[in-house]
């Protein structure tokens, strides 16, 4: 699984005019999954997602989570996270996972940080949507499940 988070003021996902998932302080993360992924890939990014300490303490050290803070977590499914533009302009997006498979393990990674206690917003799985943020550093951080930076 791969995910793009981003430490947010807020954020919210608009799906045909209609607001569907809002928070304030928190953060946003895209969540794609690709060919292979299973339950380890939901686990891992469940736990990564709650862990990552992204929020600066009272030193302005990068050392609290979203979890310490009591922040939120909109997560947005993003399958183009697996878009190839090795071989010319236009993505090859397959190696993300099959719709059906992905939206099983998206769904599995909300209900993983729902567990958690979180407030977690979504937006709509392979719907068109509107991604609006207000990015808090910027801070932006890449994660993946299969691979270490």
């Amino acid at each position: 699984m791969r995910a793009v988070i981003q430490r947010v003021s807020r954020a919210d996902v608009v799906v045909d005019h209609e607001v569907v998932g809002a928070i304030g302080r928190g953060l946003l993360v895209y969540l794609g999954a690709g060919e292979g992924d299973q339950a380890s890939d939901v686990a891992y990014m469940a736990q990564k997602i709650r862990g990552l300490r992204v929020f600066v303490d009272d030193e302005g050290k990068m050392s609290r989570s979203v979890e310490d803070i009591g922040g939120a977590v909109l997560v947005v499914s993003q399958f183009t996270l697996y878009g190839d533009v090795r071989k010319g302009r236009r993505p090859s997006f397959t190696a993300a996972a099959q719709p059906e498979v992905a939206q099983q393990l998206y769904e599995d990674v909300v209900a993983a940080l729902r567990a958690s206690g979180l407030d977690i917003q979504t937006g709509r799985f392979r719907a068109s949507m509107t991604v609006r943020s207000e990015v808090d550093g910027p801070v932006t951080i890449q994660v993946d499940s299969h691979r270490s930076y």
